[in-house]
C-alpha cells in the first residue's frame, strides 16, 4: 500500500505542474484543446501511468459460466443482461487493471468500464452520431475519476459522466445501459449457462487487490475538492442516478427502498473490490439493485460520495427521514 501512496503523491505534484492545455497538448498532438467544458485545468492530473499504460480490452474472449473456476464466489463482477443474449459476467478482478473492456453484445458495441478510485462502474454504448467509438485509458484523472479517451477523435470522456470533456467531441454524451455489480455467486445462480470474460493475457495478479484498504481510508487519493455534505464520509458508497444519491448505509439497513419513482434493494454476499489485498477475503459490501416501478432495471451506479459530489455538486442527496 505504502509504494501506491507514494507514487499517487508523486503523480499529484507532477499533476499540479502539467495543468495547462499547452503542456497536454505536447503528449496528445491529435487532441483538439480547443474544444473543452474545462474551465480549471489544474482539475486534470496524471494519474500515474502514461496514456495506454492501463491497457483498455477490446473484442475479448469469454468461456461459459460453468466452467470457470478461478474465481471465488463472493467476487464482484459487471453483470451484462440484454434481451435475446446470453447473459456475460465482467469479473472486476481484471477490471481493475484494465478499466475498460471494448466489447459488442448481440450487435451492439458497448463500453464496460471500472473506475478504482471511485468504485464507479458502467457500460455505455458505444455507437455515437461521430460513429462507433473505441475507448483506451489516457491516464489521466479529474476529481479522482478516470478520463477516458476515443480511438478515433482522440476526444477526452469522463468515465462517471460518460460526457466528453475536451476535443472535437465535447458536450457529446453515451447512453448508458441498466447493468449492475453483483458476486460471482449471484451471477451464476441466476445464468448457469452465462458466459465470462476470459483471463486476459496480460502479465498481472489477477484477483489481487493494488489499492489496499482504499475504501476504508478517510480521504481520497488525487482528490483536492469538497467532501460530501451531511457529514457524510467521501469513500461511503452511494447508490447514484440522475442527480440523486442514496447512501448504501440507509439502504443496506433498510434493505429495500421506494422512492422517486425507483425501488432500490440490497443484499448480501458481495466482497469489496477495494478492501483486502485477496479481494476473495474482502469485507461484505453487498449486491444493490435497481428497478423501476414496472420491474425493469435502471441505469445506475454505486460509487463514492465524494465522486457523487464532485460532479454532482448540487445534487439531492436521499438520506431518508
Amino acid at each position: 500500500m505504502r509504494h501506491i501512496l507514494v507514487a499517487l503523491t508523486l503523480s499529484l505534484f507532477a499533476g499540479a505542474s502539467l495543468a495547462n492545455p499547452q503542456n497536454w497538448a505536447r503528449e496528445w498532438p491529435d487532441t483538439n484543446f480547443q474544444t473543452t467544458v474545462i474551465d480549471d485545468w489544474s482539475e486534470i492530473m496524471s494519474g500515474g501511468p502514461p496514456k495506454d499504460g492501463i491497457p483498455a480490452l477490446t473484442d475479448p474472449d469469454f468461456i461459459p459460466a460453468a466452467e470457470e473456476d478461478r474465481i471465488d464466489g463472493r467476487e464482484p463482477v459487471i453483470t451484462v443482461e440484454i434481451q435475446g443474449e446470453t447473459p456475460r459476467a465482467y469479473p472486476i478482478r481484471y477490471l481493475t487493471w484494465h478499466e475498460i473492456v471494448n466489447d459488442e453484445v448481440g450487435g451492439r458495441p458497448i463500453a464496460v468500464t471500472f473506475c478504482p478510485l471511485c468504485n464507479s462502474g458502467i457500460t455505455f454504448d458505444r455507437r455515437t452520431e461521430a460513429g462507433v467509438l473505441e475507448f483506451g485509458v489516457s491516464g489521466k484523472l479529474r476529481h479522482s475519476d478516470m478520463v477516458m479517451y476515443d480511438r478515433q477523435t482522440e476526444s477526452w470522456w469522463q468515465q462517471a459522466l460518460g460526457e466528453a470533456i475536451v476535443g472535437d467531441l465535447t458536450g457529446t454524451e453515451l447512453d448508458r445501459l441498466p447493468t449492475w455489480m453483483e458476486s460471482w455467486y449471484e451471477f451464476t445462480a441466476r445464468n448457469p449457462d452465462g458466459l465470462v470474460m476470459d483471463e486476459p493475457a496480460y502479465p498481472r495478479s489477477y484477483g489481487r487487490n493494488p489499492y489496499v484498504k482504499y475504501d476504508s481510508s478517510r480521504q481520497p487519493f488525487l482528490y483536492r475538492g469538497e467532501n460530501p455534505p451531511h457529514d457524510i464520509p467521501p469513500l461511503v458508497r452511494v447508490v447514484a442516478i440522475d442527480g440523486q444519491a442514496w447512501p448504501l448505509t440507509r439502504l443496506s439497513q433498510e434493505g429495500r427502498i421506494a422512492e422517486a419513482g425507483h425501488v432500490l434493494t440490497w443484499s448480501a454476499g458481495q466482497a469489496s473490490a477495494l478492501d483486502t489485498a485477496r479481494i476473495s477475503d474482502a469485507r461484505d459490501v453487498g449486491t444493490v439493485r435497481v428497478r423501476d416501478a414496472q420491474g425493469n432495471d435502471v441505469a445506475h451506479d454505486v460509487m463514492f460520495a465524494f465522486a457523487f459530489h464532485a460532479f454532482w455538486p448540487e445534487g439531492d442527496w436521499m438520506l431518508g427521514d
